[in-house]
């Protein structure tokens, strides 16, 4: 599991909700409540955040 440097987290924000993310358990996730009224989830792909939704992320 890659740790975000300090820097990048502190300029991060989730992309929907514009609030900061937090790292938890190999993820970022948002520090507001997102449209369904829970903190919104964001993966982190070899040491990249990728602020996209799960739907929106193809392989």
């Amino acid at each position: 599991m890659a740790k975000l440097s300090e820097n990048l987290m502190a300029v991060l924000r989730c992309p929907v909700t514009g609030s900061t993310l937090v790292q938890e358990n190999g993820e970022l996730v948002s520090t507001a409540n997102g449209p369904d009224g829970t903190p919104l989830h964001y993966a982190i792909d070899e040491g990249i955040a990728l602020l996209l939704r799960p739907e929106q992320i193809t392989a």
